[in-house]
């Protein structure tokens, strides 16, 4: 008996607290729906705070109740992880009414939202940086702030994370076999982070990355190639000195220096046989040009002769007069 009517209040509850939802849904009173409202927003049902506050943003509009509407709306939206919507509604807030005490927390907690709907490294890093921008619009208009150094330290997150997404786009080109590519990447990582905490790998994989690149270079590159490979290995020693990475450098360019000993071998060969191969086809080029001189000439003497034959008959015709004309006399 005592469970049923333990059971029997607890429906009573629920249906009560259903029925004030939906009665505030279908009402028009201002103060009611405000009410229930504030409830559920206390309550943290953030959804049905929602649900009335947004039936409530005409019915307050140029009252009092008008900015709390809007800074309790920001705040549910928040809380319900819709950070976007939640960040535009802070930010309206903390323009719309500058001399409320709330403005600054208004103004914190956009950018706070923004933070909050920056996507991972992996992904677009657009939010990372409208993100950045926001943080630092807040440093600026509130430089003295409390918050200012929580602030700080969610830029250098958020920073940290555009950092990572560039090293990994690199390192990716690396692990394709796209050394070149990623030699280019990584170095632009190092020039837009000059403070970046991944400058030892960065460092590590250009280096690898130009090592590659030698060692599987065509001809044509590869003496420039292995010293510029050899030039960073120096780079990498002095910068990381005592590290595994400068430990590395060193086998490296001892392998470097081997390739560069190998291919100067090859250099010479290969130097040798394009020597030997231009001056055979230099004596076939003399060969065929002495043969078509040839060729030329006993054509230029066939023709010489001809003209010479045409210019006797021509003359002969000149030189020789016309018969005489003959009559024949009738009989």
């Amino acid at each position: 008996m005592k469970k049923y009517i333990l059971g029997l209040f607890a429906v009573a509850v629920i249906s009560s607290c259903v029925s004030q939802q939906e009665r505030a849904m279908r009402s028009a009173d201002k103060e009611f729906i405000l009410k229930a409202a504030n409830e559920n927003f206390a309550k943290k049902k953030w959804k049905n705070a929602l649900a009335l506050y947004d039936r409530l943003a005409n019915l307050v509009a140029g009252t009092d109740d008008f900015p709390n509407v809007g800074f309790n709306t920001a705040y549910a939206n928040y809380y319900d992880k819709s950070y976007k919507l939640a960040g535009h509604q802070f930010k309206n807030f903390a323009v719309s009414f500058p001399k409320d005490p709330r403005a600054e927390e208004a103004a914190y907690m956009s950018a706070l939202c923004y933070y909050e709907g920056s996507m991972d490294y992996n992904l677009d890093q657009s939010s990372t940086e409208l993100a950045i921008n926001e943080l630092q619009d807040f440093l600026n208009n509130y430089p003295n702030s409390e918050r200012s150094k929580n602030i700080t330290q969610l830029i250098d997150e958020l920073s940290y994370k555009l950092e990572f997404k560039a090293y990994e786009n690199g390192r990716q080109y690396f692990n394709m076999g796209q050394y070149k590519a990623a030699g280019v990447a990584l170095e632009n990582v190092l020039e837009d982070f000059p403070s970046t905490k991944l400058r030892s790998k960065i460092y590590d994989y250009i280096m690898r990355a130009r090592y590659e690149l030698a060692m599987k270079s065509v001809y044509s590159l590869k003496e420039e190639r292995i010293e510029s490979a050899l030039t960073y290995t120096k780079v990498v020693e002095k910068e990381l000195p005592n590290t595994e990475y400068s430990k590395a450098a060193v086998d490296l360019r001892d392998k470097l220096e081997k390739e560069k000993q190998h291919f100067v071998v090859v250099k010479k060969e290969t130097e040798a046989k394009i020597a030997a191969l231009t001056a055979r086809q230099k004596k076939e080029a003399d060969r065929l040009a002495a043969q078509n001189k040839t060729e030329q000439q006993i054509k230029d003497q066939i023709s010489n002769e001809k003209q010479a034959k045409q210019i006797q008959r021509d003359s002969a015709a000149l030189q020789t007069p016309p018969p005489a004309a003959t009559f024949k006399i009738q009989r």
